[in-house]
Order: structure tokens, then sequence, then C-alpha cells
């Protein structure tokens, strides 16, 4: 298996476990599980954000600039909503 795969493997993992963590802390029934949650996700988002670093500097997470009137219209299209 070849470096970028495994560090899109553990990427998706990591995500995971932030998903999980964030549905802990929401469904948390006292505030010491809330917020034991809440610093576990803090830890894995700080991790996610280090490994997407580490992708990007070897060229294997890429990402596009948003086209600024696009952002205008999403953002004209969800303010009219309310």
């Amino acid at each position: 298996m070849q470096d970028k795969n495994i560090m899109q493997d553990i990427l998706m993992l990591e995500k995971g476990v932030c998903d999980l963590y964030m549905h802990g802390a929401i469904e948390a029934s006292t505030q010491n599980i809330n917020q034991t949650f809440k610093s576990a996700l803090d830890s894995s988002l700080t991790m996610q954000e280090g490994i997407y670093k580490e992708m990007e500097s070897k060229g294997w997470y890429t990402t596009e600039q948003a086209d600024g009137s696009k952002i205008s219209t999403l953002k004209q299209k969800f303010s009219n909503m309310n």
C-alpha cells in the first residue's frame, strides 16, 4: 500500500472519529460528559488538520480557490431563505 493511500485512510478514519465525538457531545447527558466529548473532539480536529496539512504539503490533497461570484450567489440564495 502506498503512503498516499495510507494517509487517505487515516484522514477518513479521523474524520469519522470527529463525527462520533460531535454526536457524543450533542447527546451527552451531563455537563461533565459533554465537556469530555468536546475536549476529545477538539483534539481530533487538531489531529485531522495536521494530517490534512501533511497531505497537502506532499500534493496529495489539493483544494481549489472558491470563485467569489459563486460564493456571493450562494450567500444571496441562503439569506433569502429566512
